[in-house]
């Protein structure tokens, strides 16, 4: 074998253990890289799970809707807050014709001249896990300047000690006025905050925007 054809097989050996270095080294630093991203995942999830169970606080929104405006307001509450949903739902449920405040013999005209209507019958006023809910955002529509008579009855048949509880109502034209205060006095428990009043089909941005001013 020449000299010429022996230098030329050595160098050859010497290129393919080169390139073989180089791809082990790739491959090293790869799997460095996959590990150091996973164990960042792995260690976000946790702490942020564990932020949240250390806070332990949950929320809900409790509503009464007549026509359908206070459950819409309510549904986007609880989703930009991220809470529970109860409706209040009455026995025997409010027609179009119920709710006709022009006629005089419409069944809110009677509950509203009559005190002892007042209290109206719902299919349920025990929410599950009650006592796990720091906060409520309490949902009902304006009738006369006053939240609607069907929430009275959960208002009174529940304990809102240790609770934080935020009202909203919806109205075409009245605000909120004292109608909050009113049923922080007929509870006689809870802190119950100033609320919020949302005029008929609302903006969605502005139902939003005010939940997510609640930092809940």
């Amino acid at each position: 074998m020449t000299l010429k054809r022996t230098l030329g097989i050595v160098l050859v050996f010497i290129l393919l253990f080169s390139l073989a270095a180089c791809a082990n080294n790739n491959t090293s630093n790869q799997t460095h890289t996959s590990s150091q991203s996973a164990a960042t995942a792995s260690n976000e999830s946790p702490a942020t799970a564990a932020e949240n169970t250390a806070s332990g606080k949950k929320a809900i929104v409790v509503y009464f809707s007549g026509s359908g405006n206070t459950k819409r307001v309510a549904e986007l509450v609880a989703n930009e807050t991220g809470s529970e949903l109860f409706e209040l739902v009455p026995t025997t449920p409010y027609t179009d014709d119920d709710l006709n405040w022009r006629d005089e013999n419409s069944r809110i005209i009677k509950e509203h001249n009559d005190p002892s209507l007042q209290n109206t019958e719902l299919t349920s006023i025990k929410v599950p896990d009650w006592e796990s809910y720091d906060t409520v955002l309490f949902g009902y529509p304006l009738w006369w300047r006053e939240a609607a008579c069907p929430v009275n009855s959960f208002v009174k048949g529940n304990d809102f000690s240790g609770k934080t509880v935020i009202p909203f109502c919806t109205s075409t034209s009245d605000g909120i006025g004292d109608s909050g205060s009113k049923l922080a006095q007929m509870s006689g428990t809870g802190t119950w905050q100033d609320g919020m009043r949302f005029p008929e089909n609302d903006d969605e941005s502005s139902i939003r925007d005010w939940a997510k001013s609640l930092a809940l």
